[in-house]
């Protein structure tokens, strides 16, 4: 018989070395373990290519797609798609160069390619001098004047370049052309996928000394030409609740992502097993508490509530907090 699924799960985070990396993640955060380059950090995963191990509690040691597998929908929720597969994956992202120009597909032109669909968002933790983000095609571009700016390694031109500071959001829908501009710390919620095809690598070669591999046709094959770019995003509407402000942030069709102005001690009662609650602490101190277990989550850090959990508490520790809560 499976163990009642209704206690806060923490991972231990898989570490990424790209090339583009920097080592933020482990100044900021104050983490040990990391690459010397340390390009992303899969907070909250199970993904074949780097699924998150529980670091605490009674499930200490399990993978995450183990526990989809065995407790389906009392972890992910009646919302999943497939209620044995965790749907999503939480990252944060140090650019400290710029990533590719890259697309992913998405749930509609994915089988052209043989990839995973991706749609993400991004949160812009902490930005250096300069920094920005791309997204998205400057009006007028056309698959032929695509091709040519490729060809003279002047696509930068063809994309919607944004100025970003911390706090902001943008959401990136499967099939938009993008990047992650020098400077820039994010956190990203994403479908869960791996697949990202590299339109442009800036003219830059690789550790051997090569151009970086390109995927060239398959990023014209997933191209949504129909897509805008996308505005910034600051805030969306407040809800309070006592002392303590909810702001919207994101919702599509695979994930609602609000902000909480933790104030003061918040509880809040679930039902139906309709979806996981992913949190992560961009400031402040919060401690997290479900099923007769609290967890600690000082900046930077992240936590999974199963769907089976019928009420948490979140109190700040130290005053306020601020923490990004993502949903089915």
């Amino acid at each position: 018989m499976n163990m009642p699924l209704c206690t806060p799960l923490v991972f231990t985070p898989v570490y990424k070395d790209n090339l583009w990396g920097g080592q933020r993640i482990a100044a900021r955060y104050g983490r040990t373990g990391t690459p010397a380059v340390c390009a992303e950090s899969w907070e909250i995963s199970a993904h074949p290519a780097g699924p998150g191990t529980v670091s605490q509690g009674p499930f200490t040691g399990l993978r995450l797609d183990e526990l989809a597998r065995r407790y389906g929908a009392d972890l992910t929720g009646t919302r999943a798609p497939d209620p044995a597969v965790f749907p999503l994956l939480f990252k944060i992202i140090d650019a400290q160069k710029a990533l590719s120009v890259q697309i992913h597909p998405n749930n509609a032109n994915a089988a052209a390619t043989g990839g995973e669909p991706k749609t993400e968002m991004w949160v812009v933790l902490d930005t250096e001098p300069g920094a920005a983000l791309y997204a998205g095609l400057k009006t007028g571009t056309t698959p032929e004047s695509l091709r040519q700016a490729l060809a003279n390694g002047t696509i930068d031109q063809s994309l919607v370049k944004l100025d970003v500071q911390p706090g902001e959001v943008l959401f990136i829908p499967g099939g938009l052309v993008h990047a992650i501009g020098a400077g820039c710390l994010i956190y990203e919620v994403q479908q869960s996928s791996n697949t990202t095809y590299r339109f442009f690598d800036w003219n830059r070669t690789g550790p051997d000394g090569k151009p970086r591999t390109l995927h060239v046709e398959e990023s014209f094959k997933t191209i949504d030409w129909s897509l805008p770019p996308p505005a910034m995003i600051r805030n969306g509407a407040a809800q309070a609740e006592g002392p303590n402000t909810w702001f919207d942030l994101v919702s599509c069709p695979y994930f609602t992502m609000r902000r909480l102005a933790l104030a003061g001690p918040l509880t809040k009662r679930l039902a139906n097993n309709e979806t996981f609650h992913a949190f992560f602490t961009v400031s402040g101190t919060a401690a997290l508490t479900a099923g007769g277990e609290t967890v600690t989550l000082p900046a930077g850090s992240s936590a999974l509530l199963p769907a089976a959990v019928s009420d948490f508490t979140v109190t700040p520790i130290g005053g306020s907090a601020e923490l990004l809560v993502t949903t089915l």
